[in-house]
């Protein structure tokens, strides 16, 4: 089983929630492998009934899962980092101060991990108190650069910025890909993505020269009579992500 998500033309990878097994299944192909599908810690009473159930979205779609919070709920962030270290996911979505513990626990470099900061209203600045105590301190705003920086003196991978309100956030999304370039770093927009505004927000980081770009794309692509992630919503998005590298 790789480690490494699947990214299209080794840049851009899609972010999906999966209602199920077969869901995750439906997705997977849509995306033509391109994706990781999102499970949510959130979801289940115990780490082994989470290890249970995650084990067989793995086997369907050859370990391009994605172990979530839900909703960036900063309470589970221990839950992720032990079921991620026995899962061994391609992806592991984090709070800040999250990240070190899921890398240690993972004991390779190949999984994604994000670390979750948000905008602050400032372009070229984040808040990087998104963890379970923090998050209910005073911001802690520092600039994306140090961010970064402390990222990757935890082992993290990717800046996972949450919330992006689609595009309301678009000047600092800007300056956050391209802090994101110079220094070598992933970057994981999340927040308020859908159809309308995914191409741009893709084409964004593209353009500010992102090495590895994973768009996280929610509830917009969730069918609310099912649960259910829309596959051909998903083959839409992988439309626009190859449309975005040419």
């Amino acid at each position: 089983m790789s480690l490494s998500p699947n990214y299209l033309a080794d840049r851009i990878c899609l972010n999906v929630l999966a209602n199920s097994v077969a869901n995750a299944k439906e997705c997977y192909e849509a995306a033509e492998g391109h994706v990781v599908l999102g499970v949510l810690s959130k979801n289940y009473a115990s780490d082994e009934l989470a290890i249970e159930d995650m084990k067989l979205y793995q086997a369907a779609t050859n370990n391009a899962l994605s172990v979530g919070l839900g909703a960036g709920d900063p309470n589970q962030s221990q839950m992720v980092s032990r079921i991620s270290a026995v899962l061994q996911p391609q992806h592991v979505n984090q709070v800040f101060t999250g990240v070190g513990a899921s890398r240690a626990l993972l004991g390779q470099v190949d999984t994604v991990v994000n670390g979750l900061v948000s905008p602050t209203g400032k372009v070229g600045y984040v808040n990087i108190a998104t963890g379970p105590l923090s998050s209910k301190a005073p911001e802690a705003i520092v600039p994306i650069e140090t961010a970064i920086k402390l990222l990757q003196d935890m082992g993290g991978s990717s800046v996972k910025y949450f919330p992006m309100k689609g595009l309301a956030h678009k000047k600092e999304y800007q300056a956050v890909a391209e802090a994101c370039a110079k220094y070598d770093f992933y970057l994981e927009p999340t927040g308020g993505i859908d159809l309308a505004n995914f191409a741009e927000i893709v084409q964004i980081a593209v353009d500010a020269g992102v090495k590895k770009i994973i768009p996280h794309v929610y509830s917009s692509i969730i069918d609310s009579k099912t649960g259910d992630t829309k596959p051909e919503d998903v083959q839409a998005l992988l439309k626009m992500m190859k449309q975005a590298l040419k």
